[in-house]
Formats: C-alpha cells, sequence, structure tokens
C-alpha cells in the first residue's frame, strides 16, 4: 500500500503537491478545483502591500481634498485586506485541505500587521514571499537582513508555521536559511519567481518576458534543494520553480523537499495533471519499492550522496571537454 502523506512546515499533507500562489488560488471557485483535484495544500494569492498602495494613490489622486484623500486611502487599504481575510475563511470553510496565506510587504510594519490579521481569520500557515532587486541601493547584505528582520519581528506575535519563499540573489543561502530556523521559521520555498521583464525593440520599451517558468529552471531549484536539505537538517523544504513533470517532483523529493509546490504546469496542463501526477509517482515508489514518501526522502542530498562536490559543479568545461 503505497502511503503519499507527508509533512511540510508542521503541516500534515495527504500528498506534497501544493498549489503555489498565483491567479488560480484568488477565489473560492479555483480552489476548490484544485482540492478536487487531489492536492495536498493551497497556497492563496498573495496580498500585495504594494498593490493596494499603487490603488490607493491613484484614487487619492482623484480628489482635491487631503481629508477625503485620506479616507480613500484608508477604506481602500481595509476593504483589500478584509476582501483576502474573506477568502481565508471562506476556503477554510469550503476545503479540508491546510490554507495557507501569502503576503509580499515592502514596508517592516505591513508584515506584522498582516500576518496578525491573517492569523485570526484561520489561515493553517502564512508564507512570506520576500523579493528585492539591489539596484545598487542597498547594502551587499540588505536582503539577507530583511529575511532576518521579518522573520524575528513575526514569531513575536505569530504562532501559525512561517514559510518563507526565498529569492534566488542570496549569496549563503545555507547560512540565512539556517539563521531563520534558528528564528523559529517552519520551512522555505525555493525559489521565488521575480517578474521577468523584455525589451521591445520596435516601440523602444521595457515590457513583460516570460510568466511560466520552464522545465531548464528545476536544474537550480534541483541543486538548492540538495545543498540547503544537507546543510541545515530537520528543516522543512518545498520546491516550487520549474517544477513541470511528475519526474520533478520525484528528484525535488529525493533532493529532500517535503513539498512540491505547482503553478505553471497548472496553468498549461489544468488541474487534473494532478492526479496525473500523483499515479505516476504512485507507480515509481511501487516499482523501487517505497511505500512511503519519508522512504525517499533526501536519499540524494548533500548530505547523503558519495561525492557532494556533484551539487557544485559549475564549469561546463568539466562535462564538455572531451566533446569533439
Amino acid at each position: 500500500m503505497i502511503n503519499l502523506e507527508t509533512t511540510f512546515a508542521g503541516i500534515k499533507l495527504k500528498n506534497p503537491l501544493i498549489a503555489g500562489s498565483s491567479g488560480l488560488t484568488n477565489s473560492i471557485q479555483k480552489i476548490k478545483e484544485l482540492e478536487e483535484a487531489g492536492v495536498g495544500a493551497i497556497v492563496l494569492k498573495s496580498l500585495f502591500e504594494e498593490q493596494i498602495e499603487n490603488h490607493s494613490d491613484k484614487l487619492s489622486q482623484l480628489s482635491d481634498y487631503p481629508e477625503a484623500a485620506d479616507y480613500i486611502n484608508t477604506y481602500i487599504k481595509m476593504n483589500h485586506v478584509e476582501k483576502y481575510l474573506d477568502l481565508i475563511r471562506a476556503a477554510k470553510e469550503a476545503c479540508t485541505v491546510p490554507i495557507v496565506a501569502s503576503i509580499n510587504c515592502y514596508k517592516s510594519a505591513r508584515w506584522v500587521d498582516f500576518a496578525k490579521t491573517i492569523q485570526d481569520a484561520g489561515a493553517d500557515a502564512l508564507e512570506l514571499n520576500l523579493f528585492t532587486v539591489n539596484a545598487g541601493e542597498y547594502s551587499d547584505t540588505y536582503l539577507e537582513e530583511t529575511y532576518v528582520n521579518v522573520v524575528r519581528e513575526l514569531k513575536k506575535v505569530v504562532h501559525i508555521p512561517l514559510v518563507i519563499k526565498m529569492a534566488k540573489n542570496i549569496s549563503n543561502l545555507p547560512g540565512l536559511v539556517g539563521k531563520l530556523k534558528a528564528l523559529g521559521a517552519n520551512g522555505v520555498v525555493l525559489f521565488n519567481r521575480f517578474y521577468q521583464l523584455d525589451i521591445d525593440i520596435k516601440t523602444m520599451e521595457i515590457t513583460s518576458g516570460p510568466v511560466f517558468s520552464t522545465p531548464s529552471d528545476f536544474s537550480d531549484t534541483l541543486r538548492w534543494t540538495a545543498i540547503v536539505s544537507g546543510k541545515v537538517p530537520d528543516f522543512d523544504i518545498a520546491c516550487s520553480y520549474g517544477v513541470h513533470s511528475w519526474e520533478d517532483v520525484i528528484k525535488g523529493i529525493l533532493a529532500g523537499a517535503g513539498g512540491i509546490q505547482l503553478c505553471s504546469i497548472l496553468y498549461e496542463q489544468g488541474p487534473d495533471v494532478v492526479g496525473d501526477i500523483l499515479t505516476l509517482v504512485e507507480e515509481w515508489m511501487l516499482q523501487n519499492n517505497y511505500d512511503h514518501i519519508d522512504a525517499f526522502k533526501g536519499k540524494l542530498n548533500y548530505a547523503n550522496i558519495e561525492s557532494p562536490s556533484l551539487y557544485e559543479r559549475v564549469q561546463f568545461m568539466k562535462y564538455f571537454s572531451n566533446y569533439k
């Protein structure tokens, strides 16, 4: 009997597949479809402070009266947050799988404000969506310090599990994850996908780049999952960014992941792909004599293979020097 149950961030999951935060998790109808498809947990679409601020600013510009502008700002912010809290409450009522809220802030006070209200609304866990591109405006350690400071402050007031969605541009990822674990974080997600930009050479304008990840993106996710899993033991990791097949799910678990976030593949193939993935994972486990996820979780991570340097190879010449 194959058992797909696992835990992530201290939460019991019926299987490791997690619907990642996206437009597919912003309504009860879509959330129910994902649950019925078989996912083990759902991360709601992020509550973005920046989006709320931009909406408030645009409406405030329509008023000539400061008092009216203040009222508009307050109303818009409260309305956005309350709608998000309503989504959490409705999702908890409609679903049996764990519901993870997600927030993205850029002002330190907002992290605490949003997190407390989300906890009170009944979310099973909270995913912190942090990413900043340092274009030379901050110190070299600014991003790492932001992660540490946010987690430290939130752990003072929030008791539900905290999951940190990490950026790829961290100079010492295992070191930072170790600090977050020490501060009480319950898990990390590798990785956050930055907004992709492009340049339109006809209009000479900055435009949006590809929205979805590609299968080749999974290589970095796999590498760092294995390294962090080996360097920071007994800490939960979820793979995200580049998961496009059932094989990727197996690889992520072998590298040490306890959860696998799906996003682009859900957009491209629809919720029914979840059932296909679960069936194929079960078949692979059966063929390889594994009856539960923990039997092979981390089996090939940085700490458990004979030559961990395999995860550190970065030079193409090591692979292609013999090619004619």
